[in-house]
């Protein structure tokens, strides 16, 4: 085999590994499609992303009616109550601060 044979496999886990959706985008994708503007979208994915672990970042994924549902229309309250039922205060703390913080910032 020659040595361009046995680099062609690699190269193409590495061009695989470069079209992965990474979970912030992921996060912002799912973030726009509920509502939220792009810019703010893209502040709260980016510390979503680093504040909670990947089984909490799908957890909150699991909100059901969020996406059918206009975020900007919903008040903090019902959001808050929506966290709460996932039983994780710390979703609903990282949530509400990004969400807030975001908010105020764009």
């Amino acid at each position: 085999m020659t040595r361009f044979a046995r680099l062609v496999p690699l190269a193409l886990l590495a061009l695989a590994a470069c079209t992965t959706v990474s979970p912030e985008a992921k996060v912002r994708a799912k973030l726009i499609e509920a509502g939220v503007k792009p810019p703010v979208a893209s502040c709260m994915a980016e510390r979503l992303v680093d504040r909670l672990s990947l089984a909490q970042l799908k957890r909150l994924q699991s909100l059901s009616g969020l996406a059918r549902k206009d975020v900007n229309a919903m008040s903090i309250d019902e959001i808050a109550h929506r966290l709460r039922g996932l039983n994780d205060p710390e979703i609903t703390a990282v949530v509400l601060k990004a969400g807030i913080g975001c908010s105020i910032a764009f």
